[in-house]
């Protein structure tokens, strides 16, 4: 029997950074994956292929859109669906691969099959040719992720009415999609398709989309789709999901109890996403899991079981590959000893929808409730020359400091390249620097990241350009 310092159950973002970083600190490990790729939901049926085709739909929808304004005129301009899918499955072979290749340069030892406790320190692995592996390790870190959620009374056929997964691998271009739930998934895959030509209707419980964000940016994004031809259904709840052949009915009660009726092609069934547990043999270590499935542990990540660490999609917190990475990481060096530390309020949030959307640090709904003082200050996308000159006018950055000390709270963008800009928000919070800070640090022109200068410029009633 194999004997190890370290195994990981689960080779997503968590887990891989977590196995790549135990052997840094000088620790035998072993990595144990299910599927026969590595990367997990993130690089096989999330976050990497979905990008692929944000990206791919971005080109024909600006071919189509804007080139014309930019004196680029094209014609005959076709989708060829096959593809930009196939090209989606080659980014992420090759972002796979490259899992591969970081495996076997630290020398972590790979498992494919399906790993399940025996007890806290003996591990099963079922591989394809129903052979089964034991290992033995000192520590074991759980890192299996997540599955998506769905509604009790909607049966999810994956031909028809569908999750995530099978919308990243759809035979032809839906023409009327219905996406229950307003959240990020939804919202990404949403704009994929809409660009492509799909009717889109977005039904959300809730009174606004990306629920949980600023209401700025909750606003601004759903003005900004609905400008592209996203339809929004708010403060709607679905009732049932029937279907007839190729067409998919769904009937969700409006805010006054009025039912509305729904009819698509396919239906996109994006309520969430829950931790992936089952036969784990949880109760083989007496590993503690939450009502909501969720692993119980402690602020170091280790569950009741001493020995055993949960990160990623399985504990709670949000639900993000970064996130997950940094838990990795994190577990690794408490493991080897060290005492590293995580601030979960300075982990980003980013829908990659056009405009982009990124948010770091507290809302201003939070502040509020908190009774906390502050001040704000906001700037507009369209007041940038680098905005113009690219087209991208929607959006804008909001700016929260403490009203006494000047320290930033919380950053809220919308806007195009929100998702990288939100790191200059995120360091700068990391060291606790206040809006005059960043309001007296020179920022290149002309780009997009003078907008974040301006709003904490703005937080002084002194913004430059508006």
């Amino acid at each position: 029997m194999s004997k190890y310092d370290v195994a990981i159950i689960g080779s997503g973002p968590g887990g891989y950074v977590a196995a790549i970083r135990c052997a840094q600190l000088g620790l035998k490990t072993a990595i144990i994956e299910k599927y026969t790729t590595l990367g997990g939901t993130c690089l096989n049926v999330g976050c990497i292929p979905s990008k692929a085709l944000l990206d791919s739909s971005h080109h024909y929808y600006d071919a189509t859109k804007h080139f014309a304004t930019h004196g680029i005129d094209v014609k005959g301009l076709e989708i060829n669906f096959n593809q930009m899918i196939s090209r989606k499955n080659e980014v992420v072979a090759q972002t796979s691969g490259g899992i591969n290749f970081l495996m076997d340069k630290n020398k972590v030892d790979v498992f494919q099959g399906f790993g399940s406790f025996v007890d806290a320190t003996h591990i099963n692995i079922s591989k394809a040719d129903d052979s089964i592996e034991q290992i033995e390790a000192v520590k074991i870190i759980i890192a299996t992720g997540s599955k998506p959620a769905t509604l009790p009374f909607i049966k999810l056929d994956k031909k028809r009415v569908i999750t995530s997964t099978e919308a990243l691998s759809l035979k032809e271009i839906p023409k009327h999609l219905i996406i229950i739930g307003g959240g990020v998934i939804g919202l990404e895959l949403g704009s994929v398709y809409s660009r492509l030509g799909s009717q889109v209707s977005v039904i959300e419980y809730m009174p606004t989309i990306i629920p949980g964000m600023d209401s700025m940016l909750s606003k601004e994004l759903q003005k900004s789709l609905k400008k592209q031809g996203i339809k929004f259904f708010t403060s709607h709840k679905v009732t049932s999901v029937v279907t007839k052949g190729k067409e998919v009915i769904v009937t969700a009660d409006n805010k006054k109890g009025v039912p509305t009726e729904f009819k698509g092609d396919y239906t996109l069934v994006s309520v969430g996403r829950k931790p992936y547990t089952l036969g784990l043999g949880l109760e083989n270590t007496g590993v503690k899991v939450t009502e909501r499935g969720q692993i119980e542990t402690n602020e170091h990540l280790q569950t009741n079981a001493s020995n055993i660490y949960a990160i990623g999609d399985v504990v709670k917190g949000a639900m993000l590959a970064h996130k997950a990475e940094e838990e990795g990481t994190m577990v690794a060096e408490l493991i080897a000893g060290q005492k590293p530390h995580i601030d979960y309020n300075l982990i980003p949030g980013v829908v990659y929808t056009w405009p982009e959307v990124a948010a770091v640090g507290k809302t201003e709904e939070q502040l509020k409730e908190a009774g906390v003082n502050y001040k704000s200050g906001s700037f507009a996308m369209r007041a940038l020359g680098r905005a113009r000159a690219s087209m991208d006018t929607d959006g804008q950055v909001k700016v929260l400091a403490d009203a006494e000390t000047d320290e930033i709270l919380g950053v809220h963008m919308i806007g195009a390249r929100a998702a990288d800009m939100i790191a200059e928000a995120v360091i700068a919070m990391e060291f606790r620097a206040s809006s005059e800070d960043i309001a007296r640090s020179s920022h290149a022109h002309p780009t997009f990241t003078e907008a974040f200068k301006e709003a904490c410029l703005a937080v002084h009633d002194r913004a430059l350009h508006s």
